[in-house]
């Protein structure tokens, strides 16, 4: 008996391996091989899935040295180069089939692969634009500038703690609930003296004359990070230099096209981003304890100690000119783009379909109780009635008003799962392309659903699609998240979450805003910090997945979220033949209307 489970073990393993071997090489254009090469693919995991260069490192050095590691950005799959045939074999024979450190603790599918993934910009040894000067500065010198960076008794309007490091500025604060500088309030502090022999310094040994305004102090323990952005255009000048002290790390930099090069900031080195780099690379810092430097031998581990760094800026006084239009905040403002449809379905994909099927338990635990409004509309329905609700969630809207047949629909299967575990009536389907006759319920709710669509021509297609099945008099509830969270001044819920928000009427400012490259869709969004006032009417809002077996925390996944401005709902609607706008108000942080089909 055991035998034949091995086999049939086996059996199914190497079907699914064949599979996840298919989508490699459609991903990536590298063929799998059955022949031993120094090359493995990691065929069923990868960044998209949580899986962490780290945790391949630690994995995979176990069988002998390393030369490289690929961790392909917005792909399922990953790669491994070994010294030597041997190696690479070892680490097959004891990984494929058994590691169980797959998305949802599955175990890797391993192939062998006939090259290494290089990356599309090899050619530099860094983005263009980039400089960095080792040994910039002395230990003596170092330790002069380190006394500026206690936080211990600083002035409260200049310093603070953000999540992910200590902080202090000079000259003018970085105002994060606007995510830009008031170039009109400097502050009292402006860069200390003590700093000035490094404008001359900068001039001897690159020939560029730099004399910023302002200052930011970062204080990094090992462990801590910035996710991958691009400082916002409009704030500062060309270029932005940032000196690393008391530890070297490494520092990522990331294109539209995939390519990422790390770059190794040694303690006391000076880095100058200016030009492609500055407007178009994001540079973020992964959240880790070591980090893996590629030397002459192979990969090495580096720990981490506590960082400290110096960012020097130029406040820009105007509107930025770049030619990087699709990263420019000033351009963007002027031209009011908005997201292209083919971008938006990726964008969606990623950001919105993808992220919920990985929180989909996690989400439910979250979300039991209706909104009273919410109810109140279904229960005003007459016995016999038909209601859909378009992006049922978890069903908690399913099971209000016994007396009507309510059907439920969601593009996430995980959720419809959970439905039908609670026996109620639910398919999957999209929000843009429902899978009913027209005029063929009598009505129907679409709650906290399209802010997640990317664009004004998304938006309104879900809303037609709302229309067209409802019958003559039917009525249709509609949510949206919106921008202001704070009104009449009253808090919403949302707000009150963060504990600091529930008294007095002043809101927690917004800690950190930083951007994420969105790499197949060559566009920028800015990531919105939870229970804060929402600057940006496009954003990724992050979700924390809580797990036990996490080795590293909780994981973080990021959800694009259209909020809307006032009345922004309502114009959409006003336009719209045969419907009539019944009511239109704002719940607890939502924009809702209330249509009825004439």
């Amino acid at each position: 008996m055991d035998g034949n489970r091995s086999k049939n073990y086996e059996k199914k393993l190497n079907k699914k391996a064949k599979r996840s071997q298919h989508i490699v090489e459609k991903q990536t254009g590298i063929r799998c091989t059955d022949s031993v090469t120094q090359i493995l693919a990691i065929c069923n995991s990868g960044l998209v899935n949580g899986l962490s260069e780290d945790l391949v490192f630690e994995s995979f050095i176990k069988y002998g040295p390393l030369e490289k590691i690929k961790m392909v950005p917005g792909k399922s799959c990953a790669f491994v180069s070994y010294k030597s045939l041997e190696s690479a074999a070892l680490a097959y024979n004891n990984i494929h089939g058994k590691l169980n450190i797959a998305q949802d603790n599955k175990p890797l599918h391993l192939s062998f692969v006939e090259s290494f993934p290089e990356d599309l910009i090899n050619k530099y040894d860094m983005p263009p634009g980039l400089l960095l000067l080792e040994n910039f500065i002395s230990e003596e010198e170092e330790n002069r500038l380190l006394q500026l960076a206690s936080f211990d008794a600083d002035i409260e309007s200049t310093t603070g703690t953000l999540k992910h490091r200590q902080v202090k500025h000079y000259g003018y604060e970085f105002r994060y609930d606007i995510n830009n500088v008031d170039k009109e309030k400097p502050l009292s502090q402006e860069i200390p003296p003590d700093c000035s022999f490094l404008w001359k310094r900068l001039q001897e040994t690159s020939n560029l004359f730099f004399e910023p305004d302002q200052l930011t102090i970062n204080k990094y323990k090992p462990g801590q990070g910035i996710p991958p952005h691009i400082d916002t255009h409009s704030a500062f000048e060309d270029p932005i230099v940032s000196l690393s002290m008391g530890s070297s790390i490494v520092m990522e930099f990331r294109q539209d096209n995939g390519s990422t090069i790390p770059v190794l900031l040694k303690q006391r080195s000076m880095l100058i981003m200016s030009g492609e780099s500055r407007y178009n690379w994001t540079h973020g810092i992964t959240p880790r304890k070591m980090d893996i430097i590629p030397t002459e031998t192979g990969l090495t581990v580096e720990q981490r100690g506590i960082r400290v760094s110096f960012t020097f800026r130029k406040v820009l006084k105007g509107e930025c000119s770049c030619n990087y239009v699709n990263k420019c905040d000033s351009f963007l403002r002027a031209n009011g783009r908005e997201i292209q449809s083919h971008s938006a379905v990726k964008l969606e994909k990623s950001y919105v379909h993808d992220i919920y099927e990985n929180i989909a338990d996690h989400f439910s635990d979250t979300r039991h109780k209706p909104w009273p409004n919410v109810v109140g509309f279904i229960d005003s329905f007459e016995a016999g009635s038909v209601l859909l609700d378009v992006g049922c969630g978890n069903g908690k809207y399913l099971a209000c008003n016994q007396q009507i047949l309510k059907i439920g629909c969601d593009s996430s299967s995980s959720l419809v799962n959970v439905c039908r575990q609670r026996s109620l009536e639910a398919y999957i389907c999209n929000c843009l392309h429902l899978p009913f006759k027209d005029q063929s319920v009598d009505g129907v709710i679409s709650i906290a659903v399209i802010h997640h669509l990317a664009n004004t021509e998304r938006r309104l297609q879900a809303i037609k699609e709302l229309r067209r099945i409802l019958k003559l008099g039917g009525r249709a509830l509609i949510y949206v998240w919106a921008k202001d969270q704070y009104k009449d001044e009253q808090k919403s819920t949302y707000l009150k979450q963060d504990r600091r928000n529930r008294k007095g009427k002043h809101l927690t400012p917004q800690t950190n805003t930083d951007s994420i490259t969105i790499t197949e869709n060559n566009i920028s969004l800015p990531v919105h910090t939870n229970r804060t006032q929402f600057q940006h009417q496009d954003v990724l809002v992050p979700w924390k997945l809580k797990q036990e077996k996490l080795q590293e925390g909780d994981k973080l996944f990021l959800r694009f979220y259209h909020v809307f401005e006032k009345g922004e709902l309502e114009e959409m609607c006003k336009d719209l033949d045969n419907v009539e706008i019944v009511k239109s108000y704002y719940d607890e942080g939502n924009w809702c209307i209330l249509l009825k089909k004439i």
